[in-house]
């Protein structure tokens, strides 16, 4: 076949299945991701939550404290790199299965250490294996959803992968200060996060390949046979309602290079990304993974860092649920913009506060408008680059932001340490305001807007 007729038959896929209607196929979709995002987020926030526990009970404490922060962190950073670009590679739905089956051996594996480097060695290779999971996800998402529910339908599945937070919260409330089955507490959150993500690796095997992918790299017939799959589909359960007829545009396809990246007009976008997943996760993951040394820090025991913690937790899914119904209303970069300001003020405001009262409002107020946040530039950034790009442009970016999260805790727990909370907001509060310019200057449009027709942008507006 010419390189025209592929662009053309790229386009077509393309166009077929943006006219379709939500139907179980996409719902079932959009479950499955979801559940390995709950996992993955599990993941990062569970190192956070622990921190304050093994340096009271287990004696970590000092580097290697950091470093069991940081090594799921450093071992995100390289699966992030070599899954995402695996995604664009071979498919979807293979790097799908190699995410979530390193992470579910190496989770459960580290619930057995023996000692806190063998911890550390089994966190590092548990976040090679779940490194690229949300980029891949916006990834698959992206190319799976139609172009006007693409950001909603997104939102949803980060509000159902978003109760693994508060769950990594409570279920560290209650099960760290118990022994089962001769193991201490600590060591089932590893090993039920692993369990877990097992089951959804079953789960995800009735996933179909993304056909944009499929079509992108050639294999028109299986792509048009999962298409068909969605059409029949939605004519089954819309009766009477035929599918309007699809506007082809050509669509570029073949396999790009690495370097394209670099290349107008995906060199502004990549700079924008990387400048962003660089400094957003100080504000992000800065609050997430820190706020139970700063509750600490603030004065307060175990018990009562934990449950503050779990409580402030719970914004994370309000917060990514109230985005559901605006994130098609709001401009994607305006949205951003705007959760990022909040997230400033709001982080300050938690880091002067005093009363247990106070400290769970502002926390719970941080973590809501942090998700109108990270559900916004997560369907943002799997929107910014053509198919054969996509999962690549979103992943190199993303692992740029696990390594920031890594160098993270020897930046924060030291300005902790010696200036207190308040110096460590203010911190996040200058990443923040980097964030800010950034997408403000080098962002594009995307809202409501095909991926055929972002990805021929000439610029950002």
């Amino acid at each position: 076949m010419s390189a025209p007729d592929t662009s053309r038959v790229t386009g077509s896929i393309n166009a077929r299945l943006d006219r379709l209607p939500i139907t179980r196929r996409h719902r079932f979709a959009l479950v499955a991701v979801g559940i390995g995002m709950f996992f993955d987020l599990y993941e990062v926030f569970l190192a956070g939550t622990l921190a304050a526990v093994l340096g009271k009970d287990f004696g970590v404490t000092g580097t290697a404290q950091k470093l069991v922060l940081a090594s799921a962190f450093v071992g995100a950073f390289l699966g992030a790199v070599v899954l995402s670009r695996l995604a664009d590679r071979l498919g979807r739905r293979r790097a799908f299965f190699l995410t979530l089956g390193i992470y579910s051996f190496f989770s459960v594996l580290g619930g057995f250490s023996v000692n806190v480097e063998m911890l550390i060695v089994c966190r590092f290779l548990a976040g090679v294996g779940i490194g690229a999971e949300l980029p891949l996800s916006d990834a698959y998402l992206s190319d799976l959803m139609p172009a006007n529910v693409r950001g909603r339908m997104i939102a949803w599945a980060y509000t159902l992968g978003f109760c693994g937070v508060p769950a990594a919260g409570l279920l560290a409330r209650v099960v760290t200060p118990h022994e089962f089955l001769g193991l201490a507490g600590w060591r089932w959150m590893f090993i039920l996060g692993g369990l877990g993500a097992f089951l959804c690796w079953l789960l995800r095997r009735a996933l179909p390949e993304s056909p944009r992918w499929l079509a992108s790299v050639g294999r028109a017939e299986e792509a048009d046979a999962v298409v068909r799959r969605f059409e029949d589909a939605a004519l089954r359960e819309n009766p009477g309602r035929p599918l309007p007829e699809p506007e082809v545009e050509p669509s570029p396809a073949g396999k790009e290079p690495f370097g394209a990246l670099f290349r107008p007009p995906w060199r502004r976008r990549t700079v924008m990304l990387w400048i962003f997943q660089s400094v957003q996760t100080f504000g992000y993951y800065g609050f997430g993974t820190l706020v139970p040394l700063v509750l600490t820090a603030k004065g307060y025991d175990i018990v009562s860092t934990l449950t503050f913690t779990a409580v402030t937790f719970i914004g994370y899914p309000v917060g990514s649920a109230l985005s559901i119904p605006i994130m098609e209303r709001v401009e994607r970069k305006f949205l951003i913009i705007a959760a990022a300001l909040g997230m400033l003020v709001l982080g300050l405001a938690f880091g002067y506060a005093t009363s247990p009262t106070l400290i769970i409002v502002f926390g719970f107020l941080y973590t809501v408008v942090s998700n109108l946040f990270s559900n916004g530039f997560h369907v943002y950034s799997g929107e910014l680059f053509p198919t054969t790009l996509r999962a690549t442009g979103a992943g190199i970016a993303y692992s740029l932001s696990r390594l920031a999260t890594a160098v993270m805790p020897f930046v924060l727990i030291p300005l902790l340490n010696g200036f207190g909370p308040t110096a460590v907001f203010v911190a996040i509060g200058i990443a923040m305001l980097i964030v800010v310019v950034d997408v403000a200057w080098l962002g594009p449009r995307t809202t409501g807007r095909s991926l055929t027709s972002i990805a021929g942008q000439g610029a950002p507006s």
